[in-house]
């Protein structure tokens, strides 16, 4: 993977595609940041808590998850409008991993700020209600959605462990999760991930410098290497959406890891699916 933007992230995550606006987006959650970069050059937009993860509304505007509510940002104006308050009256915890699913609904996950112990939680908010699905959850990462709507993923990196939840044929949860990837006792922590066009899942493994990519079996199939140690999460995009960016993390790292924090971009031999959108 090649460099695609030097602006150096403590903690970046949470890459999207928009594709009406032909633009990257993701985030430097720790600077309260959101970055993009296009045709028309690099954005930046600063906010006054931490964000993490979006989703796409229409050709202006970006759900946002920020780390006491989900908001609507036109990324025009840098208009904000409250939509729902998210673990607003606990100062423990931030918003972290999210991602629009099938139906038009958008997964939020939580954690603590010193990823406490069981602080977190996985939420989708869909026809404007907030609805958690998930409790006890330490770093909530991993959420994505296999594109015959069957199932969603998603992890506790503290476990090592890709979740496969089935789903109902309106997205809710049906029955529990199972254990889909068990890397417990590995190097490899699960982080970010997606879902290609070919139901493959790609999975960024914080601390080991690569994105993996597993078949809808759950089988380990190949991995990139991505120039920076702790590679946080994968989006597919470009106008042929062939293209893996992957954000990583600056934080924690020293001069044997030059590339920390940068965000990295490789033309794939094989075809992402595009985004969903996010209907309010």
């Amino acid at each position: 993977m090649q460099v695609f933007d030097e602006r150096v992230c403590e903690l970046g995550e949470g890459p999207l595609w928009h594709p009406l606006q032909q633009r990257w987006y993701w985030f430097d959650i720790l600077n309260s940041r959101l970055l993009a970069k296009g045709e028309l050059g690099q954005f930046a937009w600063q906010f006054d808590e931490m964000v993490s993860a979006a989703g796409w509304v229409d050709v202006e505007n970006l759900l946002i998850a920020s780390e006491t509510q989900l908001l609507l940002f036109n990324t025009r104006t840098a208009a904000k409008r409250h939509l729902v308050a998210l673990e607003a009256d606990n100062p423990v915890t931030r918003s972290n991993d999210g991602r629009a699913d099938p139906w038009g609904g958008f997964w939020i996950g939580t954690m603590g700020k010193q990823a406490e112990a069981g602080a977190g939680a996985i939420y989708r908010y869909y026809k404007g209600q907030l609805s958690k699905l998930f409790s006890n959850i330490t770093i909530s990462n991993a959420i994505c959605f296999r594109h015959d709507k069957s199932c969603a993923y998603f992890t506790d990196t503290s476990t090592q462990k890709i979740m496969q939840q089935p789903l109902d044929s309106e997205g809710w949860p049906l029955g529990d999760a199972s254990v889909w990837v068990d890397l417990s006792g590995t190097e490899f922590h699960p982080d970010g991930a997606v879902v290609d066009a070919d139901n493959h899942l790609w999975n960024a493994q914080w601390g080991a410098s690569r994105v993996a990519r597993y078949t809808p079996d759950g089988v380990f199939e190949k991995s990139t290497s991505v120039g920076a140690t702790q590679a946080s999460c994968p989006a597919f995009g470009g106008a042929d959406l062939d293209q893996l960016l992957v954000t990583t993390a600056a934080v924690n790292t020293g001069a044997e890891d030059p590339l920390a924090g940068q965000t990295f971009l490789a033309a794939s031999p094989l075809v992402g699916h595009a985004e969903y959108q996010v209907q309010l």
